[in-house]
């Protein structure tokens, strides 16, 4: 599996991923959408270590070979811990700030190079981007319905500095794109403020 995240055309790719082609899509019915995005999330993990369970106590196994863990029973939400954080945990309506870096995995294949798109490298909001951030476990404000609660899901067992790959279905995803019915695998981290020290680096 190879990841890239072009800075050059992170902004238009970004973009580009909340509106899909139609032409190929009109025709199939949702059910049909739901079987495709389905196979792809499938495709992604047969190539990853998976777990049907995750402790719930949070002592995840953690690093870039740790496995992801299936963390709902309908598995739309599949979490690798990279880094698990410090002791500094999100409460109810506690703003949490993130940066990220997500691909498409519609368009997954084993040992292909796939270009993703988000803020991760946008220090500056030189894309428009910059810091962004959802209100933990409150789904009364558009700050936390915009971004679905698939990437909540973490700030549930992790603390500040997390860093995880995350693979979320389009119904925990993006508010706008739910009906687009197309996963993504993020690489995120989460912050306690949006001035936190922030490096950049993709490997952190």
């Amino acid at each position: 599996m190879k990841l890239l995240c072009n800075a050059a055309t992170a902004a238009a790719i970004f973009l580009a991923l909340g509106a899909v082609s139609t032409s190929c899509s009109d025709s199939k019915s949702y059910a049909e959408r739901l079987t495709e995005e389905n196979q792809s999330v499938n495709r992604f993990l047969c190539d990853q270590r998976v777990e049907d369970h995750f402790p719930e106590d949070g002592s995840f196994e953690f690093g870039h070979n740790a496995p992801y863990y299936k963390m709902d029973q309908e598995g739309n939400v599949y979490m690798q811990v990279i880094y698990p954080g410090n002791s500094a945990r999100a409460e109810k309506d506690n703003r949490v700030y993130f940066r990220f870096t997500r691909y498409n995995l519609a368009r997954y294949e084993t040992g292909k190079e796939m270009v993703g798109a988000g803020n991760s490298d946008d220090l500056l909001g030189q894309n428009n981007l910059g810091s962004l951030y959802f209100v933990y476990d409150n789904y009364e404000l558009q700050a936390s319905i915009t971004y679905g609660s698939g990437i909540q899901v973490p700030m549930r067992y992790l603390g500040s500095d997390a860093k995880v790959n995350l693979v979320v279905k389009s119904q925990y995803g993006w508010y706008n794109e739910t009906t687009n019915v197309i996963p993504f695998l993020y690489n995120i981290r989460y912050y306690e403020s949006p001035m936190f020290p922030w490096t950049g680096e993709a490997n952190n």
